[in-house]
């Protein structure tokens, strides 16, 4: 319990920390950033192709980035929670076999 809560606010620490510090700073993407220095370097550059569908707003794209990795996490959290419990009861089977 000790060790969830020490994390947890290691956690809250490393959200609000750069935030307090860094006021009016813009947290950008690499997206953003690497289109720059490709405009800097070559600017005649053109991309390979477009996004098919441009989403509304910065927030709805935002919404969409986030729930992307929500999904992928689960899917993570799943398969290490589902393998973990077949690990445990394989080698509880194997104790009480003994």
């Amino acid at each position: 319990m000790k060790l969830t809560i020490t994390l947890l606010l290691l956690v809250l620490a490393i959200i609000i920390v750069p935030l307090i510090t860094q006021k009016g700073a813009e947290f950008g993407g690499a997206d953003g950033e690497a289109e720059g220095v490709i405009t800097e370097i070559n600017p005649e550059y053109e991309p390979w192709f477009s996004s098919i569908i441009e989403p509304a707003s910065g927030e709805i794209e935002s919404l969409l980035f986030a729930s992307q990795a929500a999904f992928g996490a689960g899917i993570i959290g799943y398969y290490i929670g589902t393998t973990r419990t077949k690990k445990k009861m394989r080698d509880e089977l194997l104790n009480d076999n003994r």
